[in-house]
C-alpha cells in the first residue's frame, strides 16, 4: 500500500487528541498515540503503562533502513496534579543496507530512557475558552546499549494547552525546548512543537490528525524531525485502551514511515 492510500484510510478513520471520553472521572487518559501530550495527569495513587510495538522504514540515496522498537511510558501519580514518568523506546532492532555496496549492518539492543515530571497546572473552562494546561520536564539519560546511546543528559521542557471545541472536537498545542547534543558531541538548543486536532466519534472511539515537530534543529546538528501523524484509539474498558498510529516523514531528515500498535492500562 502506498503512502497516499494509507493516509487516506487513516484520515477517514478519524481525527482526535488525548482527552477523556469516558464517564468515569478516573478513566484512562493517555499521552499516546499522538505526539502532543495530554495536559492531564493520572491521579494520586494511580499507575499507568502505555506501551506499543513500532515499525519504522526509511530510504534515501545512500541507504535503506528498517527498525523495530517497543516505545513504553510508565506514569505514577504522586498527587492530583503531579506525576512521575519513565519513558523509553525499549528494545531496538535496526537493519541498515548500503545501497551502493549492498552490505547490511544490523544492530540490536536497548534505547535510552528518560526520567520526567508532569504538572497539571489548570483545568480548561469551556465558558471562557481557557485551555487545560500542563507542563513536562524530562531528562533523556545516557543509558541503553552503546549503539543507541548519546553519552550526555539531554533535558527538555514542554508546555501543553488543550481546548475542548464544539461537536466533540478538540485542539492541543505543545511548544517546548530541548538542550540536545549532536553526533560530534556538541551541545545545542533545539525546539519542540506539535499541534493536534481531534474528534471523539463515540464514548469509546476517537482519532486525530497532527503535525509533529519532534526535533527542530539546524542542518549541522542533524536536521529537524517533522511528521504528519494520524491514528485512532478504542477504549476497551474505562482502564484499557488500544490504539493504532501512523507517522509520515515530511522532510529528508525524518524517517519515511512509522506504524505503531499500542496498549495502555491504568491501575
Amino acid at each position: 500500500m502506498n503512502k497516499k492510500k494509507l493516509l487516506t484510510i487513516m484520515f477517514a478513520l478519524g481525527l482526535v487528541s488525548s482527552g477523556a471520553f469516558a464517564e468515569d472521572e478516573n478513566a484512562i487518559q493517555t499521552d499516546r498515540p499522538d505526539f502532543v501530550e495530554s495536559s492531564n495527569v493520572v491521579g494520586k495513587g494511580f499507575f499507568q503503562i502505555e506501551t506499543s510495538v513500532a515499525y519504522e522504514r526509511d530510504k534515501n540515496s545512500d541507504s535503506k533502513s528498517r527498525t523495530f522498537s517497543t516505545p513504553t511510558l510508565l506514569r505514577l501519580g504522586v498527587s492530583d496534579s503531579l506525576e512521575l514518568r519513565f519513558e523509553s523506546d525499549g528494545r531496538l532492532n535496526s537493519r541498515v543496507e548500503d545501497r551502493a555496496t549492498g552490505l547490511t549492518d544490523r544492530e540490536s539492543g536497548y534505547a535510552e530512557y528518560a526520567l520526567g515530571l508532569k504538572w497539571h497546572q489548570t483545568d480548561g473552562d469551556e465558558k471562557t475558552g481557557a485551555p487545560s494546561v500542563g507542563w513536562l520536564v524530562h531528562a533523556d539519560m545516557p543509558s541503553g546499549s552503546n549503539a543507541f546511546r548519546s553519552h550526555k543528559i539531554r533535558p527538555s521542557l514542554r508546555m501543553v494547552a488543550e481546548w475542548e471545541l464544539a461537536d466533540d472536537y478538540s485542539l492541543g498545542v505543545m511548544p517546548g525546548v530541548i538542550y540536545d547534543v549532536n553526533d560530534q558531541g556538541d551541545r545545542f538548543w533545539g525546539g519542540i512543537f506539535g499541534v493536534v486536532l481531534g474528534k471523539a466519534f463515540t464514548d469509546k472511539f476517537r482519532g486525530f490528525v497532527e503535525f509533529g515537530g519532534q526535533e527542530i534543529m539546524r542542518k549541522k546538528d542533524g536536521g529537524s524531525q517533522l511528521t504528519f501523524d494520524t491514528g485512532v484509539a478504542y477504549l476497551v474498558t474505562d482502564y484499557i485502551q488500544l490504539d493504532l498510529v501512523y507517522n509520515g516523514g515530511l522532510n529528508r531528515y525524518t524517517p519515511d514511515h512509522t506504524l505503531g500498535l499500542g496498549l495502555s492500562m491504568k491501575f
